[in-house]
């Protein structure tokens, strides 16, 4: 399973390289926004730290058209930026159009496989099904997603599946389960995916026995 970080903070997307768990980016304006610079400014930097693997940027435009011609201009920027693109009557125009001019696109708000499947047929590159919203107003995300699996192995749809909207490292277990192609994941969730109380009392023993065994750092 690929892991893309949920982000756009330069200090969180670095501290996931260096783990070397880093396979692409998601982004959209509240992430953008919340790292107090310019958007363009972020999305520039972001694009210079991870030129070589996928990142999404998000139109805001409503229309259409509007979102077509956002579309070409955010992926002028880099040859790995990806365009999010609302599931919306709107949006599916943009979506066919995008992807019969060959801009990759992350088809994101989806919450049912049959939007997912309709994202497929016009040529997605990526559908996000949103995990944790649907989980929020009482509903099964994971269900969701493992029919939107399924319904993708039935007729050999080629678009990738970005578990999105995550909200824990359960979440991220049982995406693995199912064989989903991506999870998109935050920071917080990365760091907690690394830890475990276990792991944390069984080095402090090790280290504990050494010292008593005299045992030196060679």
């Amino acid at each position: 399973m690929k892991i893309f970080l949920d982000t756009a903070k330069i200090e969180e997307i670095r501290r996931a390289k260096e783990w070397g768990l880093l396979d692409g980016i998601t982004t959209n304006p509240t992430l953008l926004a919340q790292t107090g610079k310019p958007w363009k400014e972020a999305v520039l930097e972001i694009i210079k730290e991870v030129p070589d693997k996928p990142i999404s940027l998000e139109v805001i435009d409503t229309t259409w058209e509007g979102m077509i011609r956002e579309a070409r201009e955010l992926a002028k920027m880099g040859d790995n930026v990806v365009i999010k693109i609302p599931f919306t009557q709107e949006g599916l125009k943009a979506i066919r159009v995008l992807s019969q001019e060959g801009i990759k696109t992350n088809v994101t708000l989806i919450f049912s496989p049959l939007q997912a499947l309709v994202a497929g047929k016009l040529g997605a590159t990526y559908v996000s099904p949103f995990l944790g919203r649907l989980d929020d107003i009482g509903h099964d995300g994971m269900l969701v997603l493992e029919e939107i699996i399924h319904i993708y192995e039935n007729y050999g749809i080629e678009t990738q599946i970005i578990a999105a909207s995550i909200r824990h490292v359960d979440h991220v277990r049982r995406c693995a389960h199912l064989g989903v192609a991506i999870a998109t994941i935050p920071f917080k969730v990365l760091e907690q995916m690394l830890k475990h109380p276990l792991t944390d009392i069984g080095l402090a023993k090790f280290i504990e026995d050494a010292q008593k065994a005299g045992i030196q750092i060679l």
